[in-house]
């Protein structure tokens, strides 16, 4: 396989683990005064052809993130977890005798309670637990290899995280010491989960789970063919934000948000773009921003903030020497009036680079990360 080929594969990997497909229209406005001003674009700074996955942020001093380093080596690549101080990220080490591939999702329930989720060299899912000391690999009863873990949520003494077994959702919990495995009736894939809900699809369609009276079901949503969710924002039992995209063929796919207050759940009234929608991020007060890729504007760092009824879209400036950037998740930083969305950018010779992409918050007058 071809580099370009090889690109192109991933591209769909990468799109799908946080990926597979009307939205409605407003117009497009250019980054200015009434929005969010976009800051700046660094790095982690991770082996070549690296990219990151999620972003996790306890406080402006306590940040998390994950992904993959020399994705096009076989024998090389490897998952990477990474922390933020407040001045520098460092490489926090794994210790297990079965090296992670791809970690895709992070979740923590204090500073020192942090989980993330991934893939494992060994066939198996990839299941970690750790601090700024190191983490170790957690091997759950019940998993077993050709099971995919995409996402994790993490609460005091309880962890679930969620994937999908053959043609059926898995949802797997860790509590009181002890690991439970639930496949879904549903076909189709789970991708994130968050306060009891998780997201994902059934091939055809959006799928949203919930747990409630000691079980996971399946509850009603919008008819959307086509749909699928990438992630999801929980801020309260009442209120919640999905997000997706519409699949309607190749290279053709609309973003989907559905919000949920606490009755229903309703497709949210878009600009008119045809980005795709991989993680979303709120600062509980009902305010949101989901990270993407615009296809229309590939090399601009894209991001849409949403408000009640109201959704604009938040460009980056194109840099030189990128074809193309691609924000995989977001985090809102607490006390800092801030987002950091992070994923990879790719130039020219299809080399990958992972990215840090921060903004100031309207009104805000947050300090440069």
């Amino acid at each position: 396989m071809t580099r370009r080929s090889q690109r192109r594969a991933l591209t769909l990997i990468l799109a799908a683990s946080v990926a597979v497909p009307p939205v409605t229209p407003a117009a497009h406005a250019d980054p200015g005064p009434s929005v969010e001003a976009w800051q700046r674009s660094t790095s982690v700074r991770l082996a070549a052809d690296g990219s990151l996955s999620d972003v996790l942020a306890l406080s402006g001093g306590d940040v998390w993130a994950v992904g993959q380093q020399e994705i096009w080596d076989v024998w090389k690549n490897r998952g990477t977890i990474r922390h933020w101080n407040g001045s520098a990220w460092t490489e926090v080490p794994v210790s297990d005798a079965t090296a992670a591939g791809n970690l895709r999702a992070l979740a923590a329930a204090g500073a020192s309670d942090v989980w993330a989720v991934g893939d494992g060299h060994d066939g198996l899912p990839y299941l970690a637990h750790g601090d700024v000391n190191g983490f170790e690999r957690v091997r759950a009863q019940g998993l077993r290899a050709g099971d995919w873990l995409g996402g994790v949520d993490a609460r005091q003494g309880k962890v679930v995280a969620v994937g999908s077994r053959e043609r059926n959702g898995l949802i797997l919990t860790g509590q009181n010491g002890g690991w439970t495995v639930q496949e879904t009736k549903e076909t189709g894939a789970l991708y994130a989960v968050s306060g009891g809900f998780a997201v994902g699809d059934t091939g055809s369609e959006p799928l949203v789970m919930r747990y409630a009276d000691g079980a996971w079901k399946a509850m009603r949503l919008p008819d959307v063919p086509g749909g699928y969710l990438r992630d999801v924002q929980v801020d309260s039992p009442r209120r919640a934000v999905a997000v997706g995209g519409v699949y309607r063929g190749p290279g053709d796919i609309s973003p989907l948000v559905l919000t949920w207050n606490g009755k229903q759940w309703r497709e949210q009234r878009l600009p008119d773009s045809g980005a795709r929608l991989y993680g979303v991020t709120g600062d509980g007060k009902g305010r949101y921003w989901m990270a993407g890729y615009d296809p229309a504007h590939a090399a601009e760092p894209f991001t849409l903030r949403c408000e009640k009824d109201a959704c604009e879209i938040i460009r980056g400036r194109a840099e030189k020497g990128r074809s193309s950037v691609r924000l995989q998740a977001l985090a809102y930083l607490p006390g800092k009036g801030a987002v950091w969305a992070v994923g990879h950018a790719v130039d020219s010779a299809d080399r990958y680079t992972d990215v840090v992409e921060s903004f100031a918050l309207k009104g805000s007058s947050s300090r440069d990360s």
